[in-house]
């Protein structure tokens, strides 16, 4: 069972970070790429005065725990930490594919009391390219010799480290979803989403020469967006790092959150 903490009172909060800082040669590489090693607890920090801030690290988790992860399985991992807790009733925030993580989520069940997902479109989503991306970095964690140098992207020259059973791992969730449709998605919680207007990630010919367009969505399908019921936000000038960061998620995250009037 992936480890939780709470913090606060008030609506419950679903959230998906960790809430330990990052310490040591870890932080200074995370920092090196524009990621705050404490980001899980700055976002803590800005909601828990009036939330119950359910904080997990997910994504560490099943990298140490790697199952054949299909969206069945991610929504069940969530609502078991929501059992936990004992929160019947809950908001969900999920970035990157932790939003994505929170669109399944809100498809298998009726205990959200709102979603907010940051750095993945509710539609128009980019999971074709994301399978190309994933497989890529499989197919590297099976063969790391294999890996073509150069490249104009930094991701071109980053170093892989995961194991053939955590890359897997991510493939099975793609190759599942490559059926999903978000256009055919219809719910009635309140829902919101943004995204840097800079995130948009071009990858050379070692992940699979693709691009993975996620401020695009948002920018061409606002008004669709907007007549389904979603609030869209989009960061000027941000990355996908750069709007992760609680800097910029908590300004929209929070009022938004506010304005809702979440039952306790």
């Amino acid at each position: 069972m992936v480890a939780y903490e709470v913090h606060g009172n008030g609506p419950a909060l679903l959230m998906p970070v960790n809430p330990q800082p990052i310490e040591g040669t870890k932080a200074d590489e995370m920092r090196a790429w524009g990621v705050n090693p404490a980001n899980g607890r700055d976002l803590i920090a800005g909601l828990a005065d009036s939330y119950r801030v359910i904080a997990f690290d997910y994504e560490g988790y099943r990298l140490a725990h790697p199952v054949p992860l299909t969206p069945t399985r991610l929504a069940d991992d969530l609502l078991a930490v929501a059992d936990a807790a004992g929160v019947e009733r809950f908001a969900y925030y999920g970035y990157s594919w932790l939003a994505l993580a929170g669109l399944q989520l809100a498809l298998r069940t009726d205990r959200l009391t709102a979603l907010a997902m940051g750095g993945f479109p509710p539609l128009d989503g980019p999971y074709a390219e994301m399978l190309t991306v994933t497989r890529a970095t499989h197919a590297l964690a099976l063969s790391p010799s294999s890996a073509a140098s150069g490249g104009d992207s930094v991701w071109d020259t980053a170093e892989l480290t995961l194991s053939p059973e955590q890359t897997g791992q991510f493939v099975v969730l793609y190759e599942a979803l490559q059926s999903f449709s978000d256009a055919a998605v219809s719910l009635s919680v309140p829902r919101m989403c943004f995204a840097g207007s800079a995130d948009v990630i071009a990858y050379g010919p070692k992940w699979g020469d693709v691009t993975v367009d996620i401020a695009g969505p948002l920018v061409r399908r606002r008004a669709d967006l907007t007549a389904a019921g979603w609030d869209v936000e989009v960061l000027d000038g941000l990355d996908h790092t750069g709007a992760m960061q609680a800097t910029a998620v908590l300004p929209v995250l929070r009022p938004w959150l506010d304005a809702l009037g979440l039952p306790a």
